[in-house]
């Protein structure tokens, strides 16, 4: 009999999302369900995954474990957003009133608003007052299932901000349950002070911010806007050669009101992802299917900002490539932070199967994270990251596509969320 310190059994469902990852094509269907099912773990790591019968026969509880029945509820991994921008100060709802008047993204930006009122908010904030925002949100997110989180910088846009966001991301990580993965962004826009020498503004990046972090330990990742009127194809191949050079690992913001060819760069780059791709082009989606970089899709901001165009999905998930979802948590373009409202947005919105969307939530947002060999499914050796829904099958995540289900929350073997309740890390148990 294996020991085991915790116990899920009798679910409706188990929704295991097992298998090879990235999922692509037809494999993005098949999400692997047990009927009856039951999950165990020891110290964190899942060591059964089957039927309940099987369960009882091969698993015994120690002393002082904790055994969960599940009977009526539906289990799945914990949800992964692979791209917000946790920690941010201030909100734009001034912005948000101009925007249902009309005003564009860019016409908005063009009158100083946008990402320059966020630098200004996040750069006025002392350190805890950061952390406690960024840890009320991070509360929101686990309530509704998400248990891992990329968070990027770039509202500070200097040296002094952009360091005060990623240390106020390690510290907060340090006693959270979900799982933060930083990423510098210090290319998210181009600051006001820096906005008639860009050059200047793109040699202090590579010269100074970026060294500095990186041997502060701050960030894993490293993303840059390539946008029109932000960054170009030669200014953003230039910042991310760089942070190659000290060892970041890439992300891109892509093609998401312009076909630059963002997307194109990513896979040219090999960055593990390229984000947003509302406008992604013919040879982008070609290039996306034939490579390894994932395609990180946000349709909070298209139903946020009302734009009729919205990421190809359909074409990108039939074309082969690697397609995942992402809230894009922020002030300006995507007030959400709820990654199982975002799932329901890709079936809605994108066209997405219930089953696309789960993996891309999961499995293939593991895998935007270079995560996929410790979460992103309920399977033996991966962290017992594990929520439990009530619901009695796994399509009445979007069927009763409002309200939250998520009962309780595993993380790292450890009950977090109890009946829809935060748990006090005290009392949490396994």
């Amino acid at each position: 009999m294996k020991p085991v310190d915790l116990i899920l059994s009798s679910c409706s469902q188990v929704v295991t999302c097992s298998g090879p990852i990235p999922k692509r094509r037809s494999d993005l269907s098949d999400i692997a369900v047990i009927e009856k099912g039951g999950v165990a773990s020891y110290q964190g790591e899942i060591v059964f995954a089957g039927e309940t019968d099987a369960l009882h026969k091969t698993c015994k509880l120690v002393e002082n474990g904790l055994h969960i029945d599940a009977r009526g509820l539906t289990a799945l991994p914990g949800l992964i957003d692979p791209h917000t921008h946790l920690p941010f100060a201030g909100t734009r709802e001034e912005e948000f009133l101009l925007r249902l008047k009309g005003y564009s993204y860019q016409q908005l930006a063009e009158k100083g608003m946008g990402i320059q009122t966020t630098v200004k908010a996040t750069r006025e904030i002392p350190l805890e007052s950061l952390k406690a925002l960024c840890l009320s949100r991070l509360d929101s997110m686990l309530l509704s299932g998400t248990t891992t989180i990329e968070a990027k910088s770039g509202y500070g846009l200097n040296q002094k901000d952009e360091i005060k966001q990623l240390q106020a991301l390690k510290e907060i990580g340090k006693i959270h349950p979900i799982d933060i993965i930083p990423t510098f962004m210090g290319a998210h826009e181009v600051p006001q002070e820096y906005r008639n020498k860009k050059e200047e503004y793109i040699n202090l990046l590579i010269e100074k911010v970026m060294p500095e972090i990186k041997k502060k330990g701050l960030a894993e990742f490293f993303d840059v806007f390539c946008e029109k009127g932000v960054y170009s194809v030669q200014e953003s191949k230039k910042l991310i050669q760089a942070a190659k050079r000290l060892g970041f690992k890439i992300k891109i913001h892509a093609d998401e009101f312009a076909s630059l060819g963002g997307a194109e760069l990513a896979v040219d780059e090999e960055a593990v992802s390229a984000e947003h791709l509302i406008a992604v082009s013919e040879n982008g989606i070609n290039k996306l299917a034939e490579s390894s970089t994932a395609s990180v899709l946000l349709p909070g901001v298209p139903f946020f900002l009302m734009q009729e165009k919205k990421a190809p999905a359909r074409r990108l998930i039939d074309q082969g490539a690697i397609v995942a979802l992402a809230t894009d948590f922020n002030p300006g373009s995507s007030m959400t932070e709820s990654m199982l409202f975002i799932l329901r947005l890709g079936v809605f919105t994108l066209k997405m199967s219930i089953e696309e969307a789960i993996h891309a939530a999961t499995a293939n947002a593991a895998y935007a994270l270079d995560r996929q060999d410790e979460i992103g499914s309920i399977e033996i050796g991966k962290s017992m990251d594990v929520i439990l829904c009530d619901i009695p099958h796994y399509a009445h995540l979007v069927y009763h596509m409002s309200g939250n289900p998520v009962r309780h929350v595993i993380k790292n073997g450890n009950l977090v969320v109890k009946n829809g309740m935060r748990l006090d890390p005290k009392s949490s148990q396994g």
